[in-house]
């Protein structure tokens, strides 16, 4: 995606908090996040799991460069997660793989780079992906494996999971980068879109069964407004530009995969009425930072 200051990040997350607030019981309270998902969200894991490929960048600056160091996240300071984390009064929660953290107000299972599907059902449609991808299912099992490790009866583990915050992703958009990058037509990609939905639908199911209630799943973010996308499937003359000269056919895929997203959670909230199940407008937030850039002055910026 086009890069955004801190601030303009911390401006996107105070939008979603509100929606988690006006949709939460009033007696809502989070001592803990458990996070899901991709670079969006990885405060570390990658950089630790090994050799990082594509990714290797995120270990120097200007990665980290107002945070003072680089820590693994896909910027140049804090995510998203982290002015979670500061507006609930937490610290910022650790990647799962810093295995001398301390996990008790939470763990960041995200992994750059990972996807919603398995490698094995991409690998069947021919899309290639970096090596080291951690899938939900993957980020699932290391949940669990935290679990075992860390709750001494199912009885504890609910009750320390009654009162966390799940954020499960943005998880899905490295699905579509990966198939269009290597030239899939959108209709062909939009055939993906219903597993992708599917996968992150028996994510959250699982993890209710283990636990939780408080859980905010995110759509995609606009990607005909990236500069990747921008780059690589604009076309001189073409009319797919619309007025902020984002790619109107990526963005109405974007939005496409957002209404897939948000039919599959109401029918899971209808399943689960004791369950606070939150959509996070990701699409709306971000291309209203992008209307309010002139406002928001030299705080906000998109770059390619």
């Amino acid at each position: 995606m086009a890069a955004a200051s801190s601030h303009a990040k911390l401006l996107l997350t105070l939008v979603l908090l509100q929606a988690l607030m006006d949709s939460a019981a009033p007696a809502c309270s989070v001592n803990a996040i458990y996070s899901f998902g991709d670079s969006i969200a990885d405060t570390g894991n990658l950089l630790r799991e090994g050799p990082v490929g594509f990714f290797s960048s995120i270990g120097s600056f200007p990665y980290g460069q107002t945070y003072e160091k680089p820590t693994g996240r896909c910027s140049d300071g804090l995510l998203i997660i982290d002015y979670f984390a500061m507006a609930l009064n937490l610290p910022l929660i650790n990647p799962y793989l810093d295995k001398t953290a301390d996990f008790s107000s939470g763990v960041n299972f995200a992994v750059a780079g990972a996807t919603a599907l398995d490698r094995t059902y991409l690998l069947q449609n021919a899309i290639i992906m970096p090596p080291g991808n951690m899938p939900l299912s993957s980020q699932l099992d290391w949940f669990k494996s935290h679990l075992n490790a860390t709750c001494p009866s199912q009885e504890d583990c609910a009750k320390k999971l009654g009162g966390a915050l799940f954020l499960v992703g943005e998880i899905g958009g490295n699905d579509y980068n990966y198939a269009f990058f290597q030239k899939r037509s959108i209709e062909a990609v939009k055939a993906y879109v219903p597993q992708v939905v599917k996968s992150i639908m028996d994510f959250t199911k699982e993890v209710i069964e283990l636990g939780a209630t408080q859980i905010i799943i995110p759509g995609n973010f606009p990607i005909g407004c990236s500069p990747s996308y921008l780059s690589l499937f604009s076309v001189a003359g073409s009319a797919d530009h619309d007025e902020r000269g984002c790619l109107t056919s990526y963005n109405s895929f974007s939005a496409y995969h957002n209404e897939q997203l948000q039919a599959a959670i109401d029918n899971l909230r209808k399943a689960n009425a004791d369950i606070s199940i939150v959509y996070a407008d990701y699409y709306g937030a971000f291309l209203h930072l992008l209307d309010h850039a002139s406002v928001l002055g030299k705080h906000f910026q998109t770059q390619s």
